[in-house]
């Protein structure tokens, strides 16, 4: 990215072009998932996780009394993955198989390259506008979508909130540069005050935008939204922006281009987005107790039942990296916004 007169640029267009630069972008010049990637996501882990969700989609569907279409989207579809599971456990289903569309929406050209390879089934399609998806209820799967998508920083030193911006150095080093703005120029954009009580906010303008329009399918169609992601339930949002790579976190200004950027939801915000929508959180919890208030240790048990100890060891090492506190199991949070007229809350 050229930066001329040593301007400072804001931060979301510095991990806009960081990880998304049409050129060499970090997802759209590498695959980042797996051992030999920056990092691992849940689907990776274990298939049951897919399952689970598959399950869950089951269930959302037989809650809405089985209409005759129905569309899963599949936001950030990754390496495929999950999609691929999905759709393996969704087709054991006869009177499910022929009435779903599952859409995969993937911003990077090499990611939608290996998904198409990975996945050849009749009832997928890949669309890049939500807006052209057809007319029916609609289960957004957003599972480390929303964390990838590129953030603003604003802090409050002494009663004057400051914007982080980026600016590179005549070294040809990048750094951090916070000017004064007008704070309620962002609350007035976001629609609340979202400035009261804090002194430190992280939002990424994308990430509300995306809710915005899936608030308007999931009302205008019926449906959901379940986040699966890095989070957080404290009011007092903080600064949580880091780098990804080799599986180890790195400075995102060394590594410009270089690593994958990510930062961990303020849940207490999405809610407040979802009710300007006229949204409800209909569930919230740990990805832990959600997997296992979907019954995924009762699956690990059926599916170990007659393995040899190796085989059931690693099935239940697998199980243990989604579910457990010290691993994914209370790091990850999951929600799931509705409108105000479903009453579906399995899994929570």
């Amino acid at each position: 990215m050229k930066n001329k007169n040593n301007k400072s640029i804001d931060l979301d267009k510095f991990i806009y072009q960081s990880l998304y630069n049409k050129k060499d972008g970090y997802y759209m010049s590498k695959n980042p998932f797996g051992k030999k990637g920056d990092f691992i996501t849940s689907a990776n882990i274990s298939i049951f996780f897919s399952e689970m969700l598959s399950i869950w989609i089951l269930s959302f569907w037989e809650n809405l009394n089985k209409p005759n279409k129905i569309n899963i989207i599949d936001l950030g579809g990754g390496n495929g993955y999950l999609s691929k599971n999905i759709l393996a456990t969704l087709n054991k289903f006869p009177n499910f198989k022929n009435i779903y569309k599952l859409y995969i929406h993937e911003k990077s050209p090499l990611l939608k390259k290996k998904q198409k390879i990975l996945i050849r089934d009749k009832n997928v399609s890949w669309v890049s506008d939500l807006r052209k998806i057809q007319k029916a209820p609609s289960l957004f799967i957003a599972n480390e979508f929303f964390d990838a998508l590129p953030v603003k920083q604003f802090l409050k030193n002494d009663k004057i909130w400051k914007e982080r911006k980026v600016y590179l150095s005549k070294s040809k080093n990048w750094n951090f540069i916070d000017k004064e703005t007008d704070i309620n120029l962002l609350d007035k954009k976001i629609g609340f005050k979202i400035s009261k009580d804090q002194n430190f906010l992280e939002i990424s303008k994308v990430g509300i935008e995306y809710l915005n329009l899936i608030s308007k399918i999931i009302k205008n169609n019926d449906g959901g939204v379940l986040i699966i992601d890095y989070g957080y339930y404290d009011k007092k949002m903080r600064n949580t922006l880091r780098g990804f790579a080799n599986h180890k976190i790195v400075n995102i200004l060394k590594y410009y281009k270089k690593c994958d950027i990510t930062y961990s939801l303020s849940f207490n915000f999405l809610k407040k987005i979802a009710m300007k929508n006229n949204l409800k959180v209909a569930g919230l919890t740990t990805q832990g107790d959600f997997l296992k208030n979907m019954g995924i240790l009762e699956r690990a048990e059926i599916v170990s039942k007659n393995l040899s100890f190796t085989e059931k060891a690693n099935i239940f090492y697998r199980l243990n990296k989604l579910i457990s506190k010290n691993f994914m199991g209370e790091v990850f949070k999951v929600m799931l916004l509705t409108n105000n007229k479903s009453k579906f809350r399995t899994g929570f």
